[in-house]
């Protein structure tokens, strides 16, 4: 038997901040050791922070990046164990994406990532270059200083492996993995055995098994040990990295780190006996005849042991059952550890939000109580990092920590439920019973005065004041009467976030927390520069649908029994006067429901539709219940109101990523903001396929664009 020991990590990693940085890694080689692994696997870019973006242009950021990694070899951190450190390197006139790969104080080889993640979120080849000379090695020159210090003046440089005495072990970068000709294939017919995967991943709603299946897939059918490792938190953008390093052994997960942790290291180990992979890959003969044809890959030799032999003392890792979490889990804590991440980091002292008793605002409260019991659950397991972080944000003293979520969200949350003369007391007392549920501060205040004030202003100006559409208004003056409140809300909330903490004897400021979902965002539903507009927004991109689901499991499994009727409540904005012949409802305002809009979405990025596209998709999808007309017509109702309103996607309030068809214009969803939104060419295709699959059936479609779904009701937000 060669039985190996091997540690991964997820690191809680900030983006620049090279002492935090340093200082988790550090904390992991400590871990590694301890466990007795002699492989130390960190995630990409550890040193500077994945995250780090248009700073990788900076010298600086790379000049900061090896002083670093100097000090981790100057000291005995790499003794007796093979650690991979990731970090952009500078090689003649290119930048790499980087493992470094080091072993008793010495570099070994640097290998740069050859297939670099360019789509959603990701613009690697922004700041670095793909390495393309993969035929062989190539020496590298030390910078001067590190030279120096190291008594080393060159290492390869390039794609390899590094041939141990009793075993190979070789680098696989993030993205390589999942290309359609993955560099682990050409290494396990060179004889790796151990791949080693540094990742920046970030969390997607129901994405973790793609990976798994990803990991699983790598040695399943040609053996292998592979280590993956990722960062694990917000690092100071929208995205939350989502950790779950693990360990696979010819296709089994041996070991599996959290998904979501407020933990800032994380040390995953595993012991496993390399004979099983060389079994394994002896007893498969297709697997035996392309590595007798394989084509070479240039190596570095190590001339030192890995491996302990057979020893009854050293039990080895078994197959586990993998871990998931459900979507309602996923968006209690993914959510839940993004704003404690960005609450600690920001110096605030809190949150606010507009609580309006909607299904919205609700499921922001639930995921800040989720967070409130994280932290204090994590204290009680004894981590000082959050013990500390949670008594500096709570203004505890004299030795006081958080022991109860209540008690620590009466100290970090405020709820403001801000009525008018159009709210209902249904909403009112929801949101008065939530916030008692999750022990918020909570204050219940009326804006009709400074409405009025507002409106008297207006009259006094121009002569005229303006009506609702229910007592006689024009869409015009409806539409000016909602805006008004929605924005007074804006403005009072963070009037309240900057100045309640002084009333109340309390450091710092608190950020408000916005709570429109990715639905509203997609089709415009939101008034530019009201409640959704506020420093974070931890649901701005999660579908309508799934918080109905995550606040039907959260009223049971958080304790906040009240989310359940929240969650039964039909959905209204409430700025219109309640009579008894009219409510208002948002899917009516809107011209189509929620399902509609979150088919609409997944078909306009990720299946990359246009109008036409989508128009023929729905047929199939829709059409044992709609005419192709009538698609048509609801195809084009909303491309008419999303290009109306693309233009609030410019301003919209920084929104943890969840969801493959978020709309942010700002990273994720690149497009124009200014659109013919009467789409005349795509319109005319439309209908010109209407006429030929309606021909002695149906009428020629109508070619406004609006069609029959938009007769109910003028859009009161369109292009506000």
């Amino acid at each position: 038997m060669r039985l190996l020991k091997v540690a991964t990590c997820n690191l809680n990693q900030w983006a620049m901040d090279f002492d935090c940085n340093l200082k988790n890694i550090k904390e992991s080689i400590v871990r590694a050791k301890e466990g007795g692994a002699v492989i130390r696997l960190g995630p990409e870019l550890e040193i500077t922070g994945y995250g780090s973006e248009d700073h990788f242009l900076e010298l600086d950021t790379v000049a900061h990046a090896w002083e670093c990694l100097k000090e981790l070899l100057l000291g005995d951190w790499t003794d007796d164990i093979l650690c991979s450190f990731g970090m952009p390197v500078i090689k003649g006139s290119e930048r790499y994406n980087c493992q470094v790969l080091c072993l008793n104080r010495k570099i070994i080889m640097i290998r740069p990532k050859m297939w670099l993640a360019n789509d959603g979120n990701y613009r690697e080849l922004r700041w670095f270059t793909a390495w393309k000379q993969n035929d062989q090695l190539e020496e590298f020159h030390l910078p001067s200083d590190v030279s120096e210090a190291l008594q080393q003046k060159t290492v390869p440089f390039g794609y390899g492996f590094m041939q141990f005495l009793d075993t190979a072990v070789a680098a696989e970068v993030c993205e390589e993995l999942f290309t359609p000709i993955p560099p682990h294939a050409e290494l396990a017919l060179n004889g790796v055995e151990v791949f080693m995967n540094a990742s920046g991943s970030h969390h997607q709603l129901r994405k973790l098994d793609l990976r798994m299946r990803a990991f699983i897939g790598a040695t399943h059918t040609r053996g292998g040990v592979y280590m993956y490792s990722n960062h694990q938190g917000c690092d100071g953008g929208r995205l939350y990295y989502d950790g779950c390093a693990c360990v696979v052994v010819n296709g089994d997960v041996v070991a599996q780190g959290s998904q979501f942790s407020l933990k800032d290291v994380e040390v995953v180990v595993a012991q496993i006996d390399l004979d099983a992979v060389a079994s394994l890959r002896g007893s498969i003969s297709s697997f035996q005849e392309q590595a007798s044809r394989k084509q070479h890959v240039s190596s570095v030799h190590v001339p030192y042991k890995l491996c302990k032999p057979f020893n009854l003392q050293m039990s080895l890792s078994s197959p586990l059952k993998i871990s998931y979490h459900s979507p309602e889990e996923e968006i209690a804590f993914g959510p839940g550890c993004w704003l404690w991440d960005y609450l600690r980091r920001s110096g605030a002292s809190g949150f606010l939000l507009p609580l309006s008793g909607g299904a919205d605002s609700s499921s922001v409260a639930g995921i800040v109580g989720c967070m409130c019991q994280l932290v204090v659950k994590e204290i009680a397991n004894g981590d000082e990092q959050v013990k500390s972080d949670a008594i500096r944000i709570g203004n505890y003293i004299d030795g006081q920590f958080p022991t109860d979520s209540k008690e620590f969200a009466k100290r970090i949350f405020y709820t403001v439920f801000m009525g008018s003369e159009n709210s209902s007391d249904a909403t009112r007392s929801r949101a008065k019973m939530l916030a008692d549920e999750i022990g918020s501060w909570h204050l219940d205040v009326s804006i009709d005065t400074v409405v009025s004030a507002f409106l008297s202003l207006f009259q006094t100006l121009t002569g005229k004041r303006p009506r609702y559409k229910v007592d006689g208004g024009s869409n015009i003056e409806n539409l000016g009467l909602q805006n008004v409140q929605a924005r007074i809300r804006m403005v009072l909330a963070f009037m309240l976030a900057s100045l309640l903490p002084w009333v109340h004897n309390k450091p710092g400021f608190y950020l408000v927390l916005g709570s429109s979902n990715v639905d509203e965002g997609l089709r415009g539903y939101l008034t530019k520069y009201d409640c959704s507009s506020a420093d974070i927004n931890p649901i701005g991109s999660i579908s309508k649908q799934d918080l109905r689901i995550f606040l039907r499991w959260a009223a049971t499994h958080l304790g906040f029994s009240s989310l359940a009727e929240i969650e039964a409540a039909p959905p209204t904005a409430e700025l219109e006067p309640i009579r008894s012949n009219y409510s208002q409802l948002d899917e009516v305002d809107m011209g189509m429901t929620y399902d509609e809009l979150s088919v609409y979405g997944r078909l306009r990025k990720i299946f990359r539709c246009g109008p036409v596209s989508m128009f023929k998709n729905l047929c199939f999808g829709w059409g044992s219940k709609l005419s192709p007309s009538e698609v048509a017509d609801k195809v084009k109702y909303f491309f008419k109101y999303y290009s109306i309103n693309r233009h609030k996607m410019t301003v919209i309030t920084p929104s943890y990523h969840a969801e493959s068809y978020s709309p942010e214009d700002n990273r994720f969803d690149l497009r124009q903001f200014l659109y013919n939104s009467r789409w005349p060419y795509q319109f005319r295709k439309i209908d010109q396929l209407v006429d030929e699959l309606s021909v002695g059936k149906d009428a020629p479609a109508s070619s406004n664009g609006v069609g029959v779904v938009a007769a109910g009701s003028a859009d009161p937000k369109a292009g506000l």
